[in-house]
């Protein structure tokens, strides 16, 4: 939207998204950078203006809104010529340098905004919109004891605004503070009490810790001041254990109705609608709109899956059984578990079992694997994708990749003996995880074919999962995860433990002992009471983890099997080994 011109829509999307992940520190740099798009041809209005704002705007004024509109329009090449045209011809214009910083952003060249935004503040140290730029990016670099303290200069200078607290609240989300994060929107409420915004944010953040109700409140607190908010309803929704009143259904209907949502709201409303009708039962309604949201959030989505399979190609090719009998790194302490698989798999369950044990913390889903590798990636010689840049790798190198990893993890971590990563999609790194960190553990969450797509079908992501949206996508994506997990079983036997959703449900203590035996951890009562460990849970699974185990999300599929006929077909290598009992109808008369 940003690239094609539409600056106000972008900005309200990337709130959106803000919003369903307010730990996301990406999405905050965006949305400034959009409301800076927007606001290029409009007179000055932020609330955060000052007097050496309107001494920049005045200067080079015409070139800053020009450069403004080519950013919006989607040039942004021509907005950065300009904007370091400026700048050439004087250093210290603080808009400049600042939006400059935006352009950086975009093109994800987070060090130079940084350093551009680090010169604008120390040439305006009163230009609190600096700051909030400048907090964005460093959350956005997961610079987190750095963005407090630009947040703390922030609130220092504008103790009066909302926003300041706002962007406060972020960073301690991302820190895992989630009991000062909502202290932090609070108080952002008392300076606006109507900020929905707030709401909904702190809402989010009263969920990851359990208190359920006081979100419910804080979601419908956010509807009453905003009518029609959507991420609000989505929310609710997400909850998974809520339930909507008839009033609340219709008021859904009524948005669609209208005709007047953009399409992130109008994906949030027909999902939340989905799961409204599926509580209710009404599953050919509630199909429906589950494909009616993923048809708009597709469109949003950037995914190849050609390029999934390449990817999966090199991994296999390279990671044979010759290259992972290379000497791998010393073991490390503290041990890694990581619990991969698909997502809405019953990660979050196996997360929660394990995190209930004296020895073991949970985290999240962290993505510092996925950047740590990156890193090596940008410092290789030549343009090499994943994994050929690692080919060369001795143990000296693993060892430092292992390093970085903990190193970066640290923040995550506590002091227990054992940690959980439970990012879904760390299956691709199984043989560099088993040459980086020997001794981690590696749990592959598996579920039922059809209840696994048709759980990741059914959740809206914030983001990450952009295959999810499209059934034939999904499906391929599950082969292309099954023949990759197919590859790690053959040539790192015993390494990948398999935890099958269904199982864990039929004999939890059977499973927790297999689970705790292949950790080497003894056995402990409390991993069989789980739902009475209380710690934060970011995932959609947040609600249903503090449950006592139940069996009705087992076989779930059966409720909209004559609308699975497309992925059905795709997944027929995978489900005709299955018990007749488990099969589709279609694949039992085979």
């Amino acid at each position: 939207m940003l690239a094609c011109g539409h600056a106000e829509e972008a900005a309200r999307a990337y709130e959106k998204a803000l919003r369903l992940d307010p730990a996301r520190p990406a999405t905050l740099a965006k949305i400034d950078r959009a409301r800076d798009l927007a606001a290029a041809a409009r007179p000055k209005s932020a609330p955060f203006a000052n007097a050496r704002e309107r001494r920049d705007s005045m200067a080079f004024e015409d070139e800053i809104r020009q450069a403004g509109m080519f950013a919006g329009s989607g040039d942004k090449q021509r907005a950065e010529d300009i904007y370091r045209s400026i700048l050439r011809r004087d250093p210290d214009h603080v808009e400049a340098a600042r939006l400059l910083a935006g352009i950086a952003v975009e093109y994800e060249r987070l060090d130079e905004a940084e350093v551009f935004l680090r010169r604008a503040v120390s040439l305006a140290p009163d230009y609190p919109r600096a700051l909030v730029d400048l907090a964005n990016v460093l959350r956005e670099q997961e610079k987190v004891d750095e963005a407090l303290e630009a947040a703390a200069q922030l609130i220092e200078l504008a103790p009066e605004a909302a926003e300041s607290y706002m962007v406060e609240a972020s960073a301690l989300g991302l820190a895992g503070r989630h009991d000062d994060a909502i202290r932090a929107y609070r108080t952002a409420l008392k300076l606006a009490p109507d900020k929905a915004s707030a709401m909904c944010s702190m809402a989010h953040h009263l969920k990851t810790i359990g208190q359920q109700d006081e979100a419910i409140a804080q979601y419908r607190a956010a509807i009453e001041a905003r009518p029609g908010y959507s991420e609000a309803y989505w929310s609710l929704a997400n909850l998974k254990t809520f339930r909507f009143t008839d009033d609340e259904t219709h008021a859904m209907q009524a948005l669609l109705a209208e005709d007047k949502l953009d399409d992130v709201a109008r994906s949030q409303v027909h999902n939340a609608l989905a799961f409204d009708f599926e509580a209710r039962g009404e599953y050919d309604k509630a199909f429906l709109n589950f494909e009616q949201g993923n048809i708009v959030r597709r469109r949003l989505e950037v995914y190849d899956p050609v390029d999934t399979e390449a990817t999966h190609d090199r991994v296999i090719s390279m990671f044979d059984e010759a290259f992972l009998a290379q000497p791998a790194a010393d073991p490390v302490e503290p041990v890694p578990i990581f619990v991969i698989g698909l997502p809405r798999s019953g990660s979050t369950l196996i997360e929660q079992i394990l995190a209930s044990h004296s020895q073991v913390e949970g985290t999240h889903e962290l993505s510092e694997l996925s950047k740590a590798v990156q890193r090596l990636r940008h410092h290789a010689p030549g343009q090499q994708r994943y994994p050929e840049f690692l080919a060369d790798m001795r143990a000296g190198g693993w060892a430092k990749l292992g390093s970085d990893y903990l190193q970066t993890t640290a923040r995550h971590r506590h002091g227990a003996a054992f940690f959980i990563d439970k990012n879904p999609n760390n299956f691709v790194f199984a043989g560099l995880i088993r040459l980086a960190l020997p001794n981690a553990k590696i749990i592959n969450a598996c579920r039922h074919p059809l209840d696994s797509c048709l759980g990741s079908f059914k959740q809206m992501f914030a983001s990450g999962q952009p295959f999810t949206y499209d059934m034939t996508e999904l499906g391929e994506y599950y082969l292309q995860y099954q023949r990759l997990i197919e590859h790690w079983h053959r040539v790192l036997p015993g390494y990948v433990l398999d935890v099958h959703y269904e199982r864990v449900v039929g004999d939890l203590d059977a499973e927790v002992r297999r689970l705790l035996d292949f950790c080497g951890l003894p056995f402990e009562e409390s991993c069989l009471r789980f739902f009475e460990t209380t710690r934060a849970v970011k995932t959609a699974s947040s609600e249903q983890v503090r449950q006592p185990i139940y069996s009705s999300s087992v076989n779930l599929w059966r409720n909209y099997e004559q609308h699975l006929d497309t992925l059905i077909h795709i997944l027929e290598p995978a489900l005709l080994g299955l018990p007749d009992d488990v099969k589709p109808d279609i694949l039992r008369v085979r």
